[in-house]
């Protein structure tokens, strides 16, 4: 996993729930890396998901939400880094259906080692969009709360309905719909 995703995992904790938080989720996480990330390095998946389990038992607040509340934080920096990405569309539906096919191509360039997620798209309107994401990791209510601060962005709200394909979560089917 790409050190971007952890260091500003960190900073969001850091901001939210404190340094005191941030210092002691890293050390009960007992990590290889010692909590010293790059946002260039790559790091083991195993530490985001040993300081995600930590920070929410020390938080009380579910992985999952958790995960929300970071996607929406890394919305910001992707849109602060990477504005381009957002200009090119108008629409957060027309802004989804590209991701594996354009946004995802492009963060290749910049981080060639990369693990993405795969985001296949089966159905598209102008207010509908149902997409199957795949991935080892499981983090599919991160790309849930992408999804919910995109539609934001754009000023606009959206029903996302989440239905688990497979039971681990690797493989989850995401039908939007445009309100």
């Amino acid at each position: 996993m790409k050190g971007i995703v952890f260091t500003e995992f960190l900073t969001l904790v850091e901001n939210k729930f404190g340094l005191d938080v941030a210092d002691q989720i890293i050390e009960e996480s007992n990590l290889e890396s010692n909590g010293a990330y790059t946002s260039v390095g790559t790091y083991d998946f195993s530490e985001m998901l040993s300081l995600l389990s930590n920070l929410s038992a020390l938080s009380k607040i579910s992985v999952d939400d958790l995960l929300q509340i970071y996607a929406e934080h890394f919305f910001d920096v992707l849109l602060k880094s990477y504005p381009h990405f957002f200009k090119t569309h108008n629409d957060p539906i027309e802004f989804l259906s590209v991701v594996e096919s354009h946004i995802h191509v492009e963060v290749l360039k910049i981080y060639p080692d990369a693990e993405l997620p795969s985001f296949k798209v089966l159905e598209k309107t102008k207010d509908k969009l149902i997409m199957v994401y795949t991935s080892s990791r499981a983090m599919y209510t991160f790309g849930l709360g992408l999804m919910h601060k995109t539609f934001k962005h754009y000023n606009c709200k959206a029903n996302i309905l989440v239905e688990k394909i497979k039971e681990d979560g690797t493989q989850v089917k995401f039908s939007i719909n445009k309100i």
